[in-house]
């Protein structure tokens, strides 16, 4: 499936062809802390794929418990996490800057050892619509 894409502010745009049944939840402490939230959303792009169309994200270099690199890409402008790259040339695009997430959805989840207690049962949290 081709997507499109961008940070927050617009500064950087990408587009992609992605596996639309590789689309994962991770619940690990790193992607906790990178994206600032209970855990990260990734759709697995096919290799080679991604293209910038417009900007030049930064990149933060994290080194995993395996050692080996783990590429994280950003906007310097407004800070959106846009793309991780692993050391082996993988790309998981954050779910979160695709053009057409509302028609994605995640098949499987992984570290579940870290996930946050409410993350599994939000359905009787007082609900907001559009505010």
């Amino acid at each position: 499936m081709r997507v499109t894409g961008s940070c927050q502010c617009g500064e950087v745009r990408y587009e992609a062809e992605i596996d639309p049944e590789r689309i994962g939840i991770c619940h690990c402490t790193d992607c906790q802390r990178l994206t600032g939230s209970a855990y990260r959303v990734t759709a697995a792009a096919i290799t080679g794929s991604l293209r910038l169309v417009s900007g030049e994200p930064r990149r933060y270099r994290k080194f995993g418990d395996s050692g080996k690199p783990s590429d994280q890409f950003f906007c310097g402008d407004c800070g959106s996490p846009l793309w991780r790259e692993s050391a082996d040339g993988e790309i998981g695009i954050r779910l979160g800057t695709i053009d057409q997430r509302r028609e994605l959805k995640p098949r499987h989840q992984t570290w579940l050892g870290s996930a946050l207690p409410f993350v599994f049962d939000i359905r009787d949290l007082e609900c907001h619509a559009d505010s």
